[in-house]
């Protein structure tokens, strides 16, 4: 009997340490549309490290999980681009950072329309997706304010043949 309770206290451990890793430290998630191909492609899957930003605010190049600031049931995965206190701008299909050409080596399509100069408030992120021709994104519905972005795609464990890290740009200074 003593046996028995000692499994059913190590099992019940691992369930409640599995709930509060996948609600506080890392989940997975699946890519539904198409707005960050070539870099993820619907049904990758990713973990999302809901830590990090707890620790050191959003960073250039961060592929983020977020809430829209237009559909508070939707999540939706794109890049950082712009932070707080930056001027973005998008003149001739390039990005521009406090007027400087940003360089985005992941970028898949054209954007397609210009962009006005705009200044990014304190608290918020303006994000893209690398598919621009087909992102729904900053461009549309505005900054992001920080407190939505649930947390940042740290690597693509699925399918085997696309495990990526996609670390591989945040922190690119323009």
């Amino acid at each position: 009997m003593k046996e028995l309770k000692s499994w059913i206290v190590i099992i019940l451990l691992a369930f409640i340490t599995a709930f509060v890793i996948r609600t506080y430290v890392i989940q997975p998630y699946r890519i539904e549309m198409t707005s960050m191909v070539s870099t993820l492609h619907p049904n990758d899957l990713v973990l999302v490290d809901k830590i990090s930003y707890k620790l050191h605010p959003p960073r250039r190049g961060d592929v983020v999980i977020l809430i829209p600031p237009t559909d508070k049931n939707s999540r939706y995965i794109k890049r950082v681009i712009g932070l707080p206190g930056e001027t973005i701008a998008i003149k001739n299909d390039k990005v521009y950072i406090n007027g400087k050409p940003l360089n985005e080596p992941y970028m898949h399509s054209p954007m397609v329309q210009n962009y006005p100069p705009t200044k990014i408030p304190k608290g918020y992120v303006f994000v893209m997706g690398d598919n621009r021709s087909v992102s729904l994104d900053s461009r549309y519905f505005g900054p992001v304010p920080i407190k939505n972005i649930i947390g940042k795609a740290i690597c693509v464990y699925w399918p085997f043949n696309h495990i990526e890290d996609l670390d591989a740009y945040s922190g690119e200074k323009p």
